[in-house]
């Protein structure tokens, strides 16, 4: 039985975890869910550390909203690095799903954007543990996770 890790933080202004657990539940059965939540995005790195070395999850999600201000894309690109260590330390996958506050010019279409994030790269997660085949499969591909995808460059 694989273990999936989400974390997300109490800052996000919609529930990005319960978003990505709706849609992991979705898509078959094999794992169960490990659900952790913290204060902010600067907390998520150790967090998701944790889920992957006590929790023994085999990939974990961290989602999280940095606001619009220089300070806040400070912190996520403080956060992001974090992320990053922890996936070397553990050699374990930690898909990163943020949304900054600024990414929408509405209240609606940010939530939608990040109920959207979480759900695509929900599927990324479940895909990187059960079907690696379609991540090869949609390679060069322009896939975004969000909004539409762009699509790959036509070859000459």
């Amino acid at each position: 039985m694989k273990l999936i890790g989400v974390v997300d933080t109490t800052f996000a202004r919609i529930d990005m975890g319960s978003a990505a657990i709706e849609e992991l539940k979705g898509l078959g059965t094999g794992f169960k869910i490990v659900r952790r939540t913290v204060p902010g995005i600067k907390d998520l790195p150790v967090a998701a550390k944790k889920l992957i070395e006590e929790d023994k999850c085999d990939i974990v999600i961290a989602l999280g909203m940095p606001g619009s201000k220089p300070t806040d894309k400070m912190c996520a690109h403080e956060a992001s690095t974090g992320l990053i260590r922890a996936q070397l330390m553990t050699n374990h996958h930690i898909i990163e799903v943020f949304v900054h506050e600024d990414e929408a010019p509405s209240a609606k279409e940010l939530s939608w954007l990040m109920d959207r994030r979480s759900r695509e790269h929900a599927r990324n997660a479940y895909d990187m543990l059960f079907h690696p085949e379609v991540l090869v499969k949609n390679a060069g591909q322009g896939l975004r996770q969000g909004y539409e995808d762009v699509g790959p460059i036509k070859e000459r």
